[in-house]
């Protein structure tokens, strides 16, 4: 059935645009901190239904980025939580009586589920997971890079609950010689000529990881609709590219799926960086996976003041895609001197992991903050940004400057 908070959305997704004198467009403090950053001075904060103040990338389709003052804890609220979508329009509506989630293809057993049947025919799984988009930070490369110009928010930590999707396959019944799963939800294009968002998996890959999901709970609650009500894919460790929102149909197939979301986009330089010298072109391609270490610094914000002399309580996050974050360190002097920040608690491999630092500016100035993460099996941040020319895996020591006085 339709409650009311999914007929507003309809309306908005109707429009296509922010519409001022509805009050979609909000005022916030956030804003404040959001013009100190270049790649975002000057976008409004935008209110959607089930959403609270966001950074609005483009309407048409919906793009909207989390403020960076939400990455100072691990979980990542549902109304605060980015949108992405890739064709316009995107579902606005979805009538959960008659909602289906499609298995078919080569199996033995198509498949039709409802979402009650998602909930009492299949054991319940749960994760809690970052989700990344592959040009989060888009905006920071140097040569330019075509795409959103994201700026680092474009990313959100939830626990996750549903279905194990190999369970779903299992229970089909995949026949001998399928090779990959494809992946559509309800967003159609308007346009015969733009292609239907389509992502792929290989069988093994699903097969061998249980924490690979269709999930219907999202932090306790059932998905935001722009998240993707009712049920989307969750596939942790791995860039939100996979994760195919309003999931509507599963085809198992016997062959490596290549239409065009999957090639020639959301492809990354077959080199072991996933990186080519700036400005120039890769000989080879690969899809884009596993997602690289990151770490930010949630507060202070970028520009704040900070009083010399008093304590600062420095707050962020830091995740990687899925061996787990060892260690994490700080720097005040631009990177001169580290020294180890304290870890919270541990959510698991794929979550974020928070962190925090008690520091003291000794005088008045401006000060470089930065942080770097130590993931499990070594891999760090470097402090120059390595370059591909879709503006993907962007894993640099971040920065934010502050001032004292």
């Amino acid at each position: 059935m339709r409650s009311p908070r999914r007929e507003f959305l309809r309306t908005v997704g109707g429009l296509g645009a922010i519409v001022v004198s509805a009050g979609l467009l909000a005022r916030s403090p956030r804003a404040l901190a959001q013009q100190a950053d270049p790649i975002l001075a000057g976008r409004p904060l935008v209110r959607y239904p089930e959403k609270t103040d966001l950074i609005l990338l483009t309407s048409r389709p919906p793009q909207l980025e989390t403020p960076m003052t939400y990455f100072d804890r691990a979980i990542t609220p549902n109304d605060a939580f980015f949108v992405r979508y890739h064709t316009f329009p995107v579902p606005t509506s979805v009538d959960v009586g008659s909602w289906r989630l499609r298995v078919t293809g080569l199996v033995d057993r198509p498949l039709e589920l409802s979402l009650a049947d998602l909930k009492a025919k299949f054991s319940k799984a749960a994760v809690t997971a970052v989700a990344q988009c592959s040009g989060n930070s888009r905006g920071r490369f140097a040569p330019r890079v075509l795409g959103g110009e994201w700026g680092d928010g474009a990313m959100g930590n939830a626990e996750w609950v549903g279905v194990r999707l190999r369970d779903l396959l299992a229970a089909a019944g995949v026949r001998q010689g399928a090779v990959q799963a494809t992946f559509e939800g309800l967003d159609k294009p308007a346009f015969p000529s733009v292609p239907h968002f389509v992502k792929s998996l290989d069988i093994r890959r699903v097969m061998d990881d249980p924490d690979v999901i269709v999930a219907y709970q999202m932090n306790g609650r059932e998905l935001p609709m722009l998240n993707g009500f009712p049920a989307r894919l969750v596939v942790p460790g791995w860039y939100s590219t996979y994760w195919v929102k309003n999931l509507s149909e599963i085809a198992v197939i016997d062959h490596v799926f290549e239409k065009f979301w999957m090639k020639p986009a959301y492809r990354i330089p077959d080199t072991p960086c996933g990186c080519v010298e700036p400005g120039t072109a890769p000989k080879n391609t690969v899809p884009i996976s596993r997602m690289t270490v990151r770490s930010f610094i949630g507060t202070p914000a970028n520009g704040a003041r900070v009083v010399p002399g008093r304590p600062v309580t420095l707050k962020g996050i830091a995740f990687d895609g899925g061996y787990g974050v060892r260690e994490v360190e700080v720097s005040d002097d631009s990177g001169v001197t580290w020294r180890r920040a304290q870890l919270g608690p541990d959510l698991g491999r794929y979550a974020f992991r928070e962190w925090s630092a008690a520091w003291t500016p000794a005088s008045a100035g401006d000060y470089t903050l930065m942080v770097r993460a130590l993931n499990a099996i070594g891999e760090s941040q470097g402090y120059e940004p390595l370059w591909n020319p879709a503006g993907y895996l962007r894993n640099v020591v971040e920065r934010v400057t502050v001032h004292a006085g």
